[in-house]
């Protein structure tokens, strides 16, 4: 997967560089190591450390903390593409006797089931797992906060509920699916629940001096779903391409897309940061692109994996400290970078292999009441509908096979488009979840809205 870096240009890198110096250096940790991913490849790789003479490479381990969670919210996604479960389910069909089983699966991936953000005391990232055998260690006398599904409010006990909902329906430990189903078909040889060599040490950094104090390594116990996992930057890449791309071994390419969907209720706060949290990703609009990932820490480590879908660009961050350089800030950075230096070049536009008539007469301007719309075929074989303006309500259709289309986005998801035909086969008009979209404004022969006013179009008098 890893490309001469002379795919970038020097400019490129140089830049590059520079971000995870300063990052370093004002983050005052041990060591950083970052890797960038463009069309599926890894195209960059860089680290810098306090040992001098000595940088860790794309095999060397770190722990990753809570972007374990997105692998586990892709173990969900399996289940419920095999029709195992359905997200819409109560965790209690299928993992009774929580006390939270009202919860449905999607809630608990999207962090919406109202429960707590952490376990009860003692501080759990720092003490055995041994402290906490059971679910009902995890999730405390008092697990729910807020009314089920009413808002975001992160929750790690959450994510332990859904690695033991894994446990449950594949009659296995949460380890040993993610081996079997995650890590070997996407060949992420150095990821795991424990390290092993290379790997690097956690370190605390003194808030006030230059020195630091070895942090321990606990193993999470029931919690290693919401953030046990090690990994790589070279692991973590090919993670990156998998979650842009989907691979048909692990999850297919739609399924990965609704991951990247908000799915959770934003507070104001979030709304004002541009931030919203999917199925096991978080969100954040920044420098004017969406970036999706998560990231991720644990006493010693720190963690981030950034992905601009449309720029084509991913970054992973990894570095070994409890606190220190702000990761989501660096990988979106890195990302920004690429993209401003090296913008994506698209692909060559090209005629579509075929064409129905009966769609193609479709194309062109229809009108809902005065508003201005275009249709247009799209090259998967769909159609796209949206206001001429440029602003307003727009949405791409997924073709049915009863020559109908469906919403993929925004205010159309999910709402049914269809050509309405007159006794003799022409068009009378668009429906679209009962709007009528006409070929000129408040068409007199179409059934709805119709010519309103019988004396029609008039100026003043």
């Amino acid at each position: 997967m890893t490309t001469p870096q002379e795919e970038l240009l020097p400019t490129t890198r140089r830049a590059l560089t520079h971000r995870i110096a300063v990052a370093q250096a004002e983050g005052r940790t041990p060591s950083l190591v970052a890797a960038v991913v463009r069309g599926g490849r890894t195209v960059w790789h860089g680290a810098r450390t306090s040992v001098e003479g000595h940088g860790p490479d794309e095999n060397v381990q770190y722990r990753i903390g809570s972007i374990t969670k997105t692998f586990t919210a892709v173990l969900v996604l399996r289940l419920r593409d095999e029709g195992v479960l359905d997200l819409g389910d109560p965790l209690e069909k299928h993992l009774p006797g929580t006390g939270v089983g009202e919860a449905t699966i999607a809630e608990l991936l999207a962090h919406s089931g109202g429960l707590a953000a952490e376990s009860p005391a003692p501080w759990w990232e720092r003490t055995p797992g041994s402290l906490r055998p059971e679910l009902a260690d995890v999730l405390g006398e008092q697990p729910l906060l807020h009314p089920v599904g009413r808002r975001h409010h992160y929750s790690n006990p959450g994510y332990t509920l859904l690695g033991a909902l894994v446990e449950k329906l594949r009659g296995a430990s949460w380890e040993e699916v993610l081996q079997r189903e995650v890590l070997d078909p996407l060949g992420l040889e150095r990821t795991a629940t424990r390290p092993s060599a290379p790997h690097a040490g956690g370190w605390a950094v003194h808030p006030w001096a230059d020195v630091m104090l070895a942090e321990p390594t606990e193993d999470l116990g029931r919690m290693a779903p919401a953030g046990q996992l090690w990994s790589t930057t070279g692991d973590l890449a090919r993670f990156a391409v998998f979650l842009t791309q989907g691979d048909d071994k692990v999850l297919g390419a739609e399924t990965v897309r609704e991951m990247r969907a908000p799915a959770a209720p934003a507070e104001a706060a979030d709304v004002v940061d541009g931030a919203a949290y999917g199925l096991g990703l978080q969100l954040q609009h920044r420098d004017g692109r969406l970036l999706v990932g998560h990231s991720g820490s644990l006493p010693g480590f720190l963690a981030n994996l950034t992905i601009g879908v449309e720029d084509d660009v991913a970054a992973v961050v990894l570095t070994n400290c409890t606190s220190g350089p702000l990761l989501a800030g660096v990988g979106s950075d890195l990302v920004r970078i690429v993209a401003e230096a090296e913008p994506r070049i698209p692909e060559p536009w090209r005629p579509l292999r075929e064409v129905d008539a009966s769609v193609l007469e479709l194309a062109g301007q229809w009108y809902w009441g005065t508003h201005a719309f275009a249709l247009r075929l799209t090259p998967d074989g769909g159609v796209s509908l949206g206001p001429l303006s440029g602003q307003g309500r727009r949405s791409r259709f997924r073709a049915n096979d009863d020559g109908s289309w469906t919403g993929l986005e925004g205010y159309y998801a999910g709402e049914s488009l269809r050509a309405v035909r007159r006794p003799d086969g022409t068009v009378s008009h668009l429906d679209l979840g009962s709007f009528v979209f006409t070929r000129q404004p408040y068409d007199d022969g179409a059934v709805v809205p119709g010519g309103v006013d019988p004396q029609a179009w008039q100026g003043i008098g």
